[in-house]
């Protein structure tokens, strides 16, 4: 049962250059990751044509575009990308935003 279980506090990291990204599981059906993203780190805005994808909001705080609409998202908050509808979060905080995100299928 161990296999099944992790910590995301063990799995979170940082990247001077981009924003930091890991898998915690990847099955048939659905990926889970970590996205992590220092202050002022972007993840820029792209789609999925086949993918749904979101983002739980794990700690600090991000600006979420989803489609044409920009919300302002911390701890607690799920945002929901539906399969081509183009996405992206910036850090805009002081302290790491920290994301679980699920994608499925997965890539």
């Amino acid at each position: 049962m161990a296999q099944y279980l992790l910590s995301y506090r063990d799995r979170v990291g940082a990247r001077p250059d981009k924003f930091y990204k890991t898998t915690l599981f990847s099955g048939q059906h659905l990926m889970l990751g970590l996205n992590c993203l220092e202050p002022g780190q972007v993840q820029p805005v792209h789609d999925h044509a086949d993918q749904d994808k979101f983002y739980a909001v794990l700690e600090g705080e991000g600006v979420f575009t989803v489609g044409e609409e920009e919300q302002v998202a911390g701890p607690g908050i799920v945002v929901w990308a539906p399969a081509g509808v183009p996405h992206g979060v910036r850090n805009e905080g002081q302290q790491r935003l920290v994301l679980l995100m699920g994608i499925a299928p997965p890539p």
